[in-house]
């Protein structure tokens, strides 16, 4: 049995949030917070900043990436 086989499919949706200065962060976001329309993501994306768990920074857009 191959490795792929074993591994669970990955629902979430991924996005990417792009800062003033020209840096990058990718974000994952469940289909269950996407239920309220994708426009949710920039508040999500900066709860995970004072998180801590993207870079800090003004945040210029989040796009959908897959």
């Amino acid at each position: 049995m191959a490795w792929d086989q074993k591994r669970k499919r990955d629902y979430n949706t991924m996005f990417a949030v792009h800062y003033e200065d020209g840096r990058s962060a990718y974000i994952t976001v469940s289909p269950k917070l996407l239920e309220g329309g994708d426009h949710l993501v920039l508040s999500n994306a900066r709860d995970r900043q004072q998180k801590g768990e993207i870079p800090e920074g003004t945040i210029k857009t989040v796009k959908r990436v897959r």
